[in-house]
Protein backbone atom coordinates (compact mmCIF):
# COMPACT_ATOMS: atom_id res chain seq x y z
CA UNK A 1 0.00 0.00 0.00
CA UNK A 2 1.27 3.33 -0.59
CA UNK A 3 1.44 6.30 1.72
CA UNK A 4 -1.84 8.48 2.08
CA UNK A 5 -0.73 11.68 1.39
CA UNK A 6 -2.52 12.77 4.24
CA UNK A 7 -0.09 11.87 6.50
CA UNK A 8 1.07 13.78 10.15
CA UNK A 9 3.95 15.86 9.94
CA UNK A 10 7.06 13.79 10.44
CA UNK A 11 8.58 16.17 13.56
CA UNK A 12 4.88 15.74 15.32
CA UNK A 13 5.69 12.30 14.87
CA UNK A 14 9.16 12.21 15.84
CA UNK A 15 7.75 14.36 19.24
CA UNK A 16 5.26 11.52 19.88
CA UNK A 17 7.75 8.78 20.15
CA UNK A 18 10.52 10.64 22.12
CA UNK A 19 7.98 11.75 24.50
CA UNK A 20 6.53 7.75 24.60
CA UNK A 21 10.28 6.90 25.80
CA UNK A 22 10.47 9.07 28.06
CA UNK A 23 7.56 9.03 30.16
CA UNK A 24 5.31 6.10 28.69
CA UNK A 25 7.45 3.29 28.14
CA UNK A 26 9.92 4.41 30.81
CA UNK A 27 7.63 4.81 33.84
CA UNK A 28 5.93 1.33 32.36
CA UNK A 29 8.69 -0.50 32.77
CA UNK A 30 9.32 -1.75 28.74
CA UNK A 31 12.99 -1.01 28.04
CA UNK A 32 12.42 -2.49 24.58
CA UNK A 33 10.02 0.33 23.77
CA UNK A 34 11.44 2.74 25.44
CA UNK A 35 14.74 1.77 23.46
CA UNK A 36 12.94 1.22 20.03
CA UNK A 37 11.13 4.84 20.59
CA UNK A 38 14.40 6.61 20.89
CA UNK A 39 15.96 5.33 17.86
CA UNK A 40 12.60 5.76 15.70
CA UNK A 41 12.34 9.47 16.67
CA UNK A 42 15.48 10.23 14.97
CA UNK A 43 14.86 8.21 12.03
CA UNK A 44 13.03 9.74 9.03
CA UNK A 45 12.15 6.35 6.86
CA UNK A 46 10.67 4.89 9.76
CA UNK A 47 8.98 7.47 10.77
CA UNK A 48 7.45 8.77 7.65
CA UNK A 49 5.80 4.60 7.81
CA UNK A 50 4.02 5.89 11.22
CA UNK A 51 3.01 8.81 9.76
CA UNK A 52 0.50 7.04 8.13
CA UNK A 53 -1.59 6.01 10.93
CA UNK A 54 -5.30 7.29 10.54
CA UNK A 55 -6.10 10.52 12.83
CA UNK A 56 -6.57 10.62 16.42
CA UNK A 57 -4.43 7.29 16.94
CA UNK A 58 -1.67 7.54 19.42
CA UNK A 59 1.08 6.75 16.68
CA UNK A 60 4.01 5.02 18.90
CA UNK A 61 1.03 2.39 20.43
CA UNK A 62 -0.07 1.81 16.85
CA UNK A 63 3.22 1.12 15.20
CA UNK A 64 4.35 -0.79 17.95
CA UNK A 65 1.49 -3.21 18.21
CA UNK A 66 1.78 -3.32 14.67
CA UNK A 67 5.08 -4.66 14.17
CA UNK A 68 4.43 -7.28 17.26
CA UNK A 69 1.90 -8.62 15.64
CA UNK A 70 3.39 -9.46 12.39
CA UNK A 71 5.97 -10.94 14.82
CA UNK A 72 3.02 -13.04 16.50
CA UNK A 73 1.68 -14.08 13.34
CA UNK A 74 4.70 -15.85 12.25
CA UNK A 75 6.77 -13.75 10.21
CA UNK A 76 10.61 -14.96 10.91
CA UNK A 77 13.28 -11.88 11.86
CA UNK A 78 15.83 -11.55 14.46
CA UNK A 79 14.13 -8.77 15.89
CA UNK A 80 12.04 -11.50 17.54
CA UNK A 81 14.82 -12.27 19.53
CA UNK A 82 14.64 -9.09 21.40
CA UNK A 83 10.94 -9.60 22.77
CA UNK A 84 10.08 -11.50 26.18
CA UNK A 85 6.44 -12.54 24.43
CA UNK A 86 8.61 -14.69 21.70
CA UNK A 87 11.44 -16.01 23.04
CA UNK A 88 11.85 -17.25 26.48
CA UNK A 89 15.72 -15.38 26.64
CA UNK A 90 15.23 -12.08 24.96
CA UNK A 91 18.14 -10.63 23.66
CA UNK A 92 19.26 -7.39 26.29
CA UNK A 93 22.88 -7.39 25.85
CA UNK A 94 22.48 -5.78 22.22
CA UNK A 95 20.44 -2.91 20.45
CA UNK A 96 17.36 -3.92 19.47
CA UNK A 97 16.81 -0.79 17.36
CA UNK A 98 19.12 -2.15 13.79
CA UNK A 99 17.09 -5.50 13.63
CA UNK A 100 13.96 -3.45 14.28
CA UNK A 101 14.33 -0.59 11.03
CA UNK A 102 15.48 -3.57 9.19
CA UNK A 103 12.08 -5.20 9.86
CA UNK A 104 10.28 -2.07 9.17
CA UNK A 105 11.69 -1.27 5.73
CA UNK A 106 11.49 -4.95 4.51
CA UNK A 107 7.98 -5.54 5.95
CA UNK A 108 6.94 -1.69 4.64
CA UNK A 109 4.04 -2.57 2.37
CA UNK A 110 2.40 -4.41 5.64
CA UNK A 111 2.84 -2.09 8.04
CA UNK A 112 1.84 0.60 6.44
CA UNK A 113 -1.22 -0.97 5.38
CA UNK A 114 -1.68 -2.16 8.91
CA UNK A 115 -0.75 1.52 10.07
CA UNK A 116 -3.05 3.17 7.94
CA UNK A 117 -6.20 0.74 9.39
CA UNK A 118 -6.21 -0.17 12.70
CA UNK A 119 -6.67 1.25 15.61
CA UNK A 120 -5.44 0.69 18.89
CA UNK A 121 -7.99 -0.51 21.23
CA UNK A 122 -6.48 -2.44 23.46
CA UNK A 123 -9.18 -4.06 26.34
CA UNK A 124 -7.11 -3.46 29.80
CA UNK A 125 -9.12 -5.62 32.05
CA UNK A 126 -6.41 -4.66 35.00
CA UNK A 127 -8.37 -0.86 34.93
CA UNK A 128 -11.23 -2.39 36.01
CA UNK A 129 -9.74 -1.94 39.37
CA UNK A 130 -10.00 1.46 39.58
CA UNK A 131 -13.12 1.54 37.78
CA UNK A 132 -14.81 -0.54 40.13
CA UNK A 133 -14.57 1.90 43.38
CA UNK A 134 -16.54 4.80 41.36
CA UNK A 135 -18.91 1.83 40.19
CA UNK A 136 -19.52 1.28 43.96
CA UNK A 137 -19.68 4.80 45.01
CA UNK A 138 -22.96 4.97 42.36
CA UNK A 139 -24.30 2.02 44.21
CA UNK A 140 -24.14 3.78 47.32
CA UNK A 141 -25.74 6.77 46.19
CA UNK A 142 -28.94 4.90 44.55
CA UNK A 143 -28.99 2.76 47.17
CA UNK A 144 -27.55 -0.34 45.40
CA UNK A 145 -30.04 -0.41 42.55
CA UNK A 146 -29.05 -2.20 39.60
CA UNK A 147 -26.62 -0.40 36.68
CA UNK A 148 -27.35 -0.12 33.18
CA UNK A 149 -23.74 -0.21 31.64
CA UNK A 150 -22.37 1.69 28.72
CA UNK A 151 -19.28 1.48 28.07
CA UNK A 152 -17.91 4.01 24.88
CA UNK A 153 -15.01 2.44 23.26
CA UNK A 154 -15.14 -0.85 24.40
CA UNK A 155 -13.12 -2.40 22.05
CA UNK A 156 -13.93 -6.52 22.91
CA UNK A 157 -15.98 -5.69 25.91
CA UNK A 158 -14.44 -7.29 28.76
CA UNK A 159 -14.22 -4.56 30.64
CA UNK A 160 -18.06 -4.59 30.72
CA UNK A 161 -17.50 -7.96 32.64
CA UNK A 162 -15.44 -6.32 35.77
CA UNK A 163 -18.19 -8.00 38.16
CA UNK A 164 -16.76 -11.51 36.91
CA UNK A 165 -13.33 -10.60 38.20
CA UNK A 166 -11.78 -11.13 41.58
CA UNK A 167 -10.00 -7.82 42.99
CA UNK A 168 -7.06 -7.91 45.13
CA UNK A 169 -5.42 -4.48 46.39
CA UNK A 170 -2.02 -3.93 48.06
CA UNK A 171 -3.77 -2.44 51.04
CA UNK A 172 -5.19 -5.90 51.85
CA UNK A 173 -8.18 -5.19 50.52
CA UNK A 174 -10.07 -7.59 48.43
CA UNK A 175 -13.43 -8.08 46.75
CA UNK A 176 -14.86 -9.18 43.87
CA UNK A 177 -15.40 -13.29 42.58
CA UNK A 178 -12.29 -15.06 44.53
CA UNK A 179 -12.80 -18.17 42.43
CA UNK A 180 -12.68 -16.21 38.91
CA UNK A 181 -9.92 -16.73 36.44
CA UNK A 182 -9.05 -13.26 36.21
CA UNK A 183 -7.57 -11.70 39.19
CA UNK A 184 -6.20 -8.18 39.41
CA UNK A 185 -3.70 -6.84 41.74
CA UNK A 186 -3.97 -3.10 42.27
CA UNK A 187 -1.39 -0.88 44.58
CA UNK A 188 -3.39 1.89 46.58
CA UNK A 189 -1.88 5.28 47.73
CA UNK A 190 -3.49 8.06 49.04
CA UNK A 191 -4.52 9.18 52.41
CA UNK A 192 -8.37 9.25 51.98
CA UNK A 193 -10.11 5.26 52.17
CA UNK A 194 -11.08 3.38 48.96
CA UNK A 195 -14.44 2.77 48.66
CA UNK A 196 -15.00 -0.90 48.03
CA UNK A 197 -18.21 -3.27 47.97
CA UNK A 198 -18.37 -6.22 50.30
CA UNK A 199 -20.86 -6.80 47.63
CA UNK A 200 -20.52 -5.93 43.69
CA UNK A 201 -22.42 -3.36 42.62
CA UNK A 202 -25.54 -5.15 40.68
CA UNK A 203 -25.75 -5.29 36.79
CA UNK A 204 -29.55 -5.04 35.27
CA UNK A 205 -27.91 -4.59 31.34
CA UNK A 206 -24.52 -4.03 29.93
CA UNK A 207 -23.66 -3.02 26.50
CA UNK A 208 -20.54 -1.62 24.45
CA UNK A 209 -19.84 0.87 21.80
CA UNK A 210 -16.95 1.01 19.45
CA UNK A 211 -16.74 1.83 16.10
CA UNK A 212 -14.76 -1.26 15.40
CA UNK A 213 -16.03 -3.85 17.65
CA UNK A 214 -13.23 -6.50 18.81
CA UNK A 215 -14.90 -10.17 17.57
CA UNK A 216 -13.50 -12.37 20.01
CA UNK A 217 -14.45 -15.43 18.23
CA UNK A 218 -12.14 -14.06 15.16
CA UNK A 219 -8.51 -15.51 15.88
CA UNK A 220 -6.75 -12.47 14.12
CA UNK A 221 -8.57 -9.98 16.03
CA UNK A 222 -7.96 -11.51 19.14
CA UNK A 223 -4.02 -11.60 17.89
CA UNK A 224 -4.45 -7.59 17.46
CA UNK A 225 -5.83 -7.43 20.90
CA UNK A 226 -2.46 -9.51 22.07
CA UNK A 227 -0.06 -7.59 20.19
CA UNK A 228 -1.00 -4.47 21.97
CA UNK A 229 0.21 -5.25 24.97
CA UNK A 230 3.50 -4.58 25.72
CA UNK A 231 6.26 -7.54 25.03
CA UNK A 232 7.60 -7.57 28.08
CA UNK A 233 3.87 -7.48 30.15
CA UNK A 234 3.56 -11.41 30.29
CA UNK A 235 0.95 -10.90 33.63
CA UNK A 236 -0.98 -9.12 31.23
CA UNK A 237 -1.20 -11.48 28.25
CA UNK A 238 -2.08 -14.05 30.05
CA UNK A 239 -5.12 -12.01 31.78
CA UNK A 240 -6.66 -11.02 28.69
CA UNK A 241 -6.18 -14.77 27.72
CA UNK A 242 -8.56 -15.68 31.16
CA UNK A 243 -10.73 -12.61 30.80
CA UNK A 244 -11.25 -14.06 26.68
CA UNK A 245 -12.46 -17.46 28.13
CA UNK A 246 -15.09 -15.76 30.31
CA UNK A 247 -16.43 -13.60 27.93
CA UNK A 248 -16.72 -16.61 25.54
CA UNK A 249 -19.04 -17.89 27.88
CA UNK A 250 -21.80 -14.87 27.46
CA UNK A 251 -19.96 -12.43 25.21
CA UNK A 252 -21.22 -8.58 26.28
CA UNK A 253 -23.26 -6.84 23.21
CA UNK A 254 -20.70 -4.38 21.84
CA UNK A 255 -22.91 -2.18 18.60
CA UNK A 256 -20.69 -1.11 15.94
CA UNK A 257 -20.90 2.76 15.22
CA UNK A 258 -20.50 6.10 16.42
CA UNK A 259 -21.29 6.83 19.99
CA UNK A 260 -22.75 10.29 19.76
CA UNK A 261 -25.05 8.59 17.08
CA UNK A 262 -25.93 5.39 18.79
CA UNK A 263 -26.28 6.53 22.86
CA UNK A 264 -29.92 8.29 22.31
CA UNK A 265 -31.05 5.45 21.43
CA UNK A 266 -29.23 2.79 23.54
CA UNK A 267 -29.76 4.84 26.71
CA UNK A 268 -33.34 4.99 26.01
CA UNK A 269 -33.33 1.23 26.27
CA UNK A 270 -31.89 1.10 29.57
CA UNK A 271 -34.58 -0.48 32.50
CA UNK A 272 -36.45 2.70 33.79
CA UNK A 273 -35.81 1.27 37.40
CA UNK A 274 -32.28 1.03 36.75
CA UNK A 275 -28.79 3.41 36.87
CA UNK A 276 -27.61 4.59 33.89
CA UNK A 277 -23.73 4.25 34.04
CA UNK A 278 -21.87 5.34 31.31
CA UNK A 279 -17.95 5.17 31.21
CA UNK A 280 -15.00 5.34 29.38
CA UNK A 281 -11.08 4.72 29.80
CA UNK A 282 -8.40 5.98 27.43
CA UNK A 283 -10.89 6.61 24.84
CA UNK A 284 -11.34 10.71 25.01
CA UNK A 285 -7.64 10.62 23.34
CA UNK A 286 -9.35 9.00 20.04
CA UNK A 287 -12.29 12.02 20.05
CA UNK A 288 -11.40 15.55 18.55
CA UNK A 289 -12.18 18.52 20.75
CA UNK A 290 -15.42 19.09 18.85
CA UNK A 291 -16.20 15.56 19.73
CA UNK A 292 -15.77 15.39 23.36
CA UNK A 293 -17.51 18.64 23.55
CA UNK A 294 -20.36 17.15 22.03
CA UNK A 295 -20.13 13.97 23.86
CA UNK A 296 -20.28 16.11 27.18
CA UNK A 297 -23.43 18.33 25.39
CA UNK A 298 -24.88 14.91 24.45
CA UNK A 299 -25.14 13.45 27.90
CA UNK A 300 -26.15 16.58 29.57
CA UNK A 301 -29.26 16.88 27.08
CA UNK A 302 -30.23 13.47 28.01
CA UNK A 303 -30.41 13.87 31.31
CA UNK A 304 -33.53 15.81 31.25
CA UNK A 305 -35.50 12.42 31.41
CA UNK A 306 -33.41 10.52 34.04
CA UNK A 307 -29.75 10.79 35.66
CA UNK A 308 -26.82 9.65 34.13
CA UNK A 309 -23.80 8.85 35.80
CA UNK A 310 -20.37 9.21 33.50
CA UNK A 311 -17.13 7.51 34.69
CA UNK A 312 -14.08 8.65 32.87
CA UNK A 313 -10.83 7.04 33.07
CA UNK A 314 -8.88 9.59 30.89
CA UNK A 315 -5.44 11.29 30.51
CA UNK A 316 -6.25 14.72 29.80
CA UNK A 317 -2.91 15.52 27.71
CA UNK A 318 -0.37 12.94 26.63
CA UNK A 319 2.17 13.85 29.64
CA UNK A 320 -0.74 13.90 32.31
CA UNK A 321 -1.18 10.95 34.93
CA UNK A 322 -4.79 9.50 34.05
CA UNK A 323 -7.59 10.68 36.29
CA UNK A 324 -10.39 9.28 37.46
CA UNK A 325 -13.69 11.33 37.52
CA UNK A 326 -17.39 10.60 38.48
CA UNK A 327 -19.98 12.86 36.79
CA UNK A 328 -23.36 13.44 37.01
CA UNK A 329 -25.80 14.98 34.65
CA UNK A 330 -29.25 15.94 36.10
CA UNK A 331 -31.62 17.75 34.64
CA UNK A 332 -28.84 19.18 32.33
CA UNK A 333 -27.28 20.27 35.56
CA UNK A 334 -23.47 18.57 35.52
CA UNK A 335 -21.43 17.59 38.75
CA UNK A 336 -17.72 16.65 38.36
CA UNK A 337 -15.87 14.91 41.16
CA UNK A 338 -12.32 14.15 41.06
CA UNK A 339 -12.20 10.49 42.84
CA UNK A 340 -8.44 9.62 41.98
CA UNK A 341 -5.23 9.53 39.59
CA UNK A 342 -3.91 6.10 38.37
CA UNK A 343 -1.92 4.12 36.26
CA UNK A 344 -2.64 4.03 32.69
CA UNK A 345 -3.04 -0.15 32.75
CA UNK A 346 -4.68 -0.15 36.34
CA UNK A 347 -1.51 -1.26 37.87
CA UNK A 348 -1.81 1.24 41.04
CA UNK A 349 -4.45 3.91 41.80
CA UNK A 350 -3.98 6.83 44.36
CA UNK A 351 -7.18 8.14 45.73
CA UNK A 352 -7.81 11.74 46.18
CA UNK A 353 -12.09 11.81 47.20
CA UNK A 354 -13.14 11.96 50.57
CA UNK A 355 -15.51 9.21 50.99
CA UNK A 356 -17.71 8.33 54.18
Amino acid sequence: MSQSSATMPIDVVAHRFRQFAEREAQALLSPLYSRLCRGIATDAEVLALAATAQPGQPVPNLLLGTVHYLLLRGVQHPLAAFYPSLTHTPDQMHDPYPAFRRFCLEESEAICELVATRRVQTNEIGRCACLLPAFELIAQEEQRAPLSLIEVGASAGLNLLWDRYGYRYENGQTCGRADSPVQITCAVSGKNALPLPTILPAVATRVGLDIHPIDLSDPDAVLWLRALIWPEHLERAERLQKAREIAQLEPPPVLAGDALTLLPEVVAQAPAQSVLCIFHSFTLNQFSAEQRERFSALLAQMSSRRTIYRISCEARTRDQVPRLDLIRYTNGAVTNNRLARCAPHGSWIEWLAETS
